[in-house]
């Protein structure tokens, strides 16, 4: 298959090129890092964490991994997978980071559409130690790191797209390791997104926020997309793995929390830009 890892990191301690010995990685001031045995890299020092284990913790990855898995949301991995491969030519070499990539279900899915004579390098990055280790358990065809969108462990100018999913995006960073011409795509919530799910929690919706339609300096807009469609969950399991993996599961409190745990299904509406 023709996806390998990529290879253009940087120390996250000195900002300094690191060069791949065996398993063991390394920077011209001879910090060290070294490849976990199921395959991914930690490069997120302790200085650089806000809590021990920063991000998803075990049980949320796994609840995240069981939803995604069953394709409750393969319409926008198929968009994403469309606006890298559409236009991909054999003589073509890209780079992709997925920032905030989880347990890695999109940059997995865009591995498997990938054609014989199409060529990419896969980066995921997650500030979670638990959602990187199992993506590197799934696939051993894309770099998995543990870092922080705050400072991408990448090289300079060195990556063709970056996909920002759900995520938090540092525009500054996404555009020092954006090559000239490099694209990056968003993916965000849009005002009905899993509306009825919001609908049981609170007593009543506050209205939608009106976000802001700046583009970020260094950036000019390309386009925008609406994407909505209806999903049903039939189980108080699927359920119970939706809320986990959605920040309503912090926000809600104890009787909103009640009123879902009762429900045994429930149809939503998938609403993202």
């Amino acid at each position: 298959m023709p996806i390998t890892p990529f290879q253009q990191l940087k120390c996250p301690l000195d900002n300094t090129a690191i060069i791949q010995n065996n398993k063991t990685w390394h920077c011209e001031n001879k910090h060290t890092f070294d490849t976990a045995k199921q395959g991914y890299i930690n490069l997120l020092p302790v200085q650089n964490k806000r809590s021990l284990n920063p991000g998803d913790n075990k049980e949320m990855v796994a609840a995240r991994n069981r939803f995604l898995e069953s394709e409750f949301y393969a319409p926008i991995a198929k968009i994403l997978s469309q606006q890298v491969l559409d236009n991909l030519l054999p003589t073509d070499n890209l780079s992709c980071l997925d920032a905030g990539c989880g347990e890695g279900y999109y940059l997995r899915q865009l591995s498997k559409d990938i054609q014989s004579d199409q060529n990419l390098h896969l980066i995921g990055l997650d500030i979670s130690k638990w959602a990187v280790l199992h993506a590197s358990k799934l696939s051993k065809d894309i770099r998995w790191i543990v870092g922080s969108n705050a400072n991408l462990p990448i090289q300079d100018n060195t990556l063709d797209w970056v996909f920002s999913l759900f995520g938090f995006p540092v525009y500054a960073e996404f555009e020092r390791v954006l090559k000239i011409g490099g694209k990056l795509l968003l993916v965000d919530a849009g005002e009905h997104h899993l509306k009825e799910l919001r609908e049981v929690i609170y007593p009543t919706l506050k209205p939608a926020k009106e976000k802001s339609e700046t583009t970020p300096e260094g950036f000019s807009k390309i386009s925008k997309q609406h994407l909505s469609f209806t999903i049903t969950l039939y189980s108080k399991e699927e359920i119970a793995d939706l809320l986990a993996m959605t920040p309503h599961l912090y926000r809600a409190n104890a009787e909103g929390k009640s009123r879902v745990q009762a429900l045994t299904s429930l149809t939503l509406t998938v609403d993202v830009n």
